[in-house]
C-alpha cells in the first residue's frame, strides 16, 4: 500500500534557487546604488590635507620672484669724435667720478684748436693796435681843442685892447668889426670842436667796447676749444662699477658712441615680473616686505612699466630702511608685495582644490570626522597661502584642501585614518 507524502512547501523545493536568487539581489542592489546613488572613495588621512575655516585677518598680497639690480645705470658716451689710443679701465673695476676710462687721439681736432689759439694771438694784437690808434686820435683832438681854446682866450683880450684903442681913436671901427668877427668864428670853431670830443668820446668807448666783446668771445672759443682736447680722455661720470666696456684699441668712434655702462651700487632695486591679472591692483608706493634669513626687509614699488608682455608686466622696488648685508646684483629673492590692509574674512588654506575644482566647491568633513561630502563655496580673494571664502562655509567647518588628483567624479570621500 502506498503511504501518501506530505507536499513540502516551496521554498524547500526551490532552496537551491534561492541561496543563487539572494546574492544576486543583493549584488544587483548594489550596483543600482553604485549607479544612481553617490559615489564614495575611501582615502587615508595621510593622502589628503585637512584645514579649518577661520574669521581672521586676510592679508591681500602678491608673491613674486625678484632680481637685484643696480638702483641705476648710466651710459657712458664719448664727448668727441677719435681713434681709441688706450683703455685704462676694464668691466668690473670700481671707479669714483671722475676716473679716466679710456683715452682717444684726434689730430685734425688738435689741428683746428692750434689754429683757434693762433687766430686768437693775432687777434689780441690786432685789438691792442686799433686801442693805440684810437687813444692817439683823441689825444690829437684834445690838443687841437686846448690850441684852439688857448687862440680864442688871446682874441679876448685882443679884443678888449682894441676896443680902448678904438674909443681913443687909434683904431677904426671897420678894424674892431674885423677881430671880433674873427673872434665869434674861432668860438664856434671851439663849441664843435667841443662837441666832437663828446661824441669821439661815446664813439671811442663803443668800439673799445666792441673789441673787449670780440676778444671775449674768441677767448670763450679759444677756451671750448680746449675742454673739446680734454673730452678726449673719457671719464667716470658717477661713482660705480664700470661695466660693458665695447671698445678696442685703435676702434674709431663717433661723437656720442656708448663706450660702456656705469652702475651705481650705493642702493639697489629689485626687478620683478607680475602676472597681468593684476595690473590694475598695482601701483606706486605699495609696500613690500623681503624675508631672508628670518629678517624682514621692506620695501616700496617704485616703477611699474604698464606693458603687458608674455602675461605679464614689470615692476621696481627699492628698499626703504636696511637691506640684506649680502645684496648682489643678480641674486633672487622672494618678496610679498601687499596689495592693501588686511580685513577680517572667511579664510582657509590654499590647496590644490582651487586648480581641480575651479574653486567652485570643496569636500567637507562631517563632526566626526569619518566622511567627507562636496559643498559649493564661492571664493573671494586669495592670497599664497590663504583664500577668502564669501559663500559656502562656516567658521569652524573643517574642509579638504589638498589631494584632489585622484578624486575626479568622487562625491564623497570616506576617511580612513
Amino acid at each position: 500500500m502506498d503511504i501518501k507524502l506530505d507536499k513540502k512547501p516551496w521554498y524547500i523545493r526551490r532552496r537551491s534557487m534561492l541561496l543563487w536568487a539572494v546574492p544576486l539581489a543583493v549584488l544587483l542592489i548594489y550596483l543600482l546604488v553604485g549607479a544612481f546613488g553617490p559615489s564614495k572613495r575611501g582615502v587615508s588621512m595621510r593622502d589628503i590635507k585637512i584645514s579649518t575655516v577661520e574669521f581672521a585677518d586676510f592679508a591681500d598680497y602678491i608673491d613674486v620672484e625678484g632680481v637685484v639690480l643696480p638702483i641705476m645705470t648710466i651710459k657712458v658716451n664719448s664727448k668727441e669724435a677719435g681713434t681709441v689710443a688706450r683703455i685704462v679701465k676694464d668691466d668690473g673695476a670700481m671707479l669714483n667720478a671722475g676716473d679716466t676710462i679710456l683715452v682717444l687721439e684726434n689730430s685734425a681736432l688738435e689741428r683746428e684748436i692750434q689754429d683757434m689759439q693762433d687766430e686768437w694771438e693775432k687777434l689780441k694784437i690786432s685789438n691792442r693796435e686799433k686801442l693805440v690808434q684810437m687813444e692817439k686820435s683823441s689825444l690829437n683832438l684834445q690838443i687841437e681843442a686846448l690850441n684852439n681854446t688857448y687862440e680864442l682866450q688871446r682874441m679876448e683880450k685882443q679884443i678888449a685892447q682894441e676896443r680902448q684903442e678904438y674909443e681913443i681913436g687909434a683904431k677904426s671901427a671897420a678894424q674892431l668889426q674885423l677881430t671880433e668877427d674873427e673872434y665869434q668864428y674861432k668860438a664856434e670853431k671851439v663849441r664843435l670842436q667841443r662837441e666832437t670830443l663828446k661824441h669821439d668820446s661815446i664813439v671811442t668807448e663803443l668800439q673799445k667796447e666792441l673789441l673787449i666783446n670780440d676778444l671775449e668771445r674768441e677767448r670763450r672759443r679759444v677756451e671750448n676749444s680746449n675742454s673739446r682736447l680734454d673730452n678726449l680722455v673719457v671719464r667716470a661720470p658717477i661713482a660705480g662699477q664700470l661695466s660693458s666696456v665695447g671698445v678696442v684699441i685703435g676702434q674709431q668712434l663717433s661723437e656720442g658712441y656708448g663706450v660702456a655702462e656705469m652702475k651705481v651700487l650705493t642702493q639697489y632695486k629689485i626687478s620683478t615680473s607680475i602676472s597681468e591679472y593684476y595690473i590694475d591692483r598695482v601701483s606706486l608706493g605699495l609696500p613690500a616686505t623681503i624675508n631672508y634669513q628670518n629678517m624682514n626687509y621692506p620695501l616700496k614699488v617704485s616703477k611699474v612699466v604698464p606693458e603687458i608682455k608674455d602675461r605679464t608686466f614689470k615692476a621696481d622696488l627699492i628698499f626703504t630702511d636696511t637691506m640684506p648685508d649680502n645684496l648682489r646684483v643678480g641674486k633672487s629673492y622672494r618678496l610679498q608685495i601687499e596689495l592693501g590692509q588686511p580685513e577680517k574674512m572667511l579664510t582657509v588654506d590654499r590647496g590644490d582644490f582651487i586648480q581641480e575644482t575651479g574653486g567652485l566647491w570643496i569636500y567637507k568633513l562631517n563632526e566626526s570626522g569619518t566622511k567627507a561630502t562636496k559643498v559649493k563655496i564661492h571664493i573671494d580673494r586669495q592670497n599664497p597661502s590663504k583664500v577668502s571664502i564669501a559663500d559656502g562655509l562656516r567658521e569652524g567647518d573643517r574642509v579638504v584642501v589638498a589631494g584632489y588628483a585622484d578624486f575626479k567624479g568622487v562625491d564623497e570621500l570616506i576617511i580612513k585614518n
